[in-house]
Parts: structure tokens; C-alpha cells; sequence
């Protein structure tokens, strides 16, 4: 089963994403700011990481920078998730690392298609 970390500090967003991420049948993991999602991802080694850019203690684009400097990570796809949608920022994300983009307010059944894109469908 494919395991997804979800990192956003929104409790609303974070319960929605997990809500809809779990019912297609992904493993969770969650955090609430961007150090504790770089812990974890450290950790675990997901599949796949669902960050959110504005997150207290580090941002998701910095999570992601992180992600992508340590070999143990540096292939785990990123798909940021945040309300900034400026092309400028859309291409830091894309800079940093990411694999995909999704900007605030999203469709939750849009998000779960963009992560089974990159991983599959859930075993």
C-alpha cells in the first residue's frame, strides 16, 4: 500500500485531504508544519509527500529543497498544495523540486486524481 504524507496546518484542509486521500485507500501520515513533515519524511520515506507552501517553522517549499537534497528522499514525488497562485510562485515550486502544483480552493476529488496519476492506484 502506498503511503502519503500529507503536511498542511489548516486543520480544515488537512482533515479534508486526509478524509478523501484515506478513503481511496492511500496510508496516511500527517504533520502540521514543515519541520515536522521533513522528520517524517525522513522517517518513513513515503511515497508521496502532499505539502502545503505556507506552514509555520519551515515552508513546504523549503520541505521540499530538504526532500530533494537527501538521497534517501530525493526521488519521493512532491505535489504542493497551497493558495498561492501567482505564476511567479508556481515556478519556485516547480524550482524547488516539485512534481505538481495545486492550487487553493482545489477539488478534493481532483487532488486524489493528481496522486493516483503519480503513484497508481491504491493496492
Amino acid at each position: 500500500m502506498s503511503t502519503v504524507l500529507i503536511a498542511d496546518d489548516d486543520p480544515d484542509i488537512l482533515a479534508l485531504v486526509t478524509f478523501k486521500v484515506k478513503q481511496a485507500g492511500y496510508h496516511l501520515i500527517t504533520a502540521t508544519d514543515g519541520a515536522a513533515a521533513l522528520a517524517a519524511a525522513r522517517e518513513t520515506t513515503p511515497d508521496l509527500c502532499v505539502l502545503d507552501v505556507s506552514m509555520p517553522r519551515m515552508s513546504g517549499l523549503e520541505v521540499c529543497r530538504e526532500l530533494r537534497k537527501d538521497e534517501a528522499t530525493a526521488k519521493v514525488p512532491v505535489l504542493l498544495l497551497t493558495a498561492r497562485a501567482q505564476e511567479a510562485d508556481i515556478e519556485a515550486g516547480f524550482d524547488v523540486g516539485a512534481d505538481d502544483y495545486v492550487v487553493k480552493p482545489f477539488s478534493p476529488r481532483e487532488l486524489v486524481a493528481r496522486i493516483t496519476a503519480i503513484l497508481g492506484p491504491a493496492q
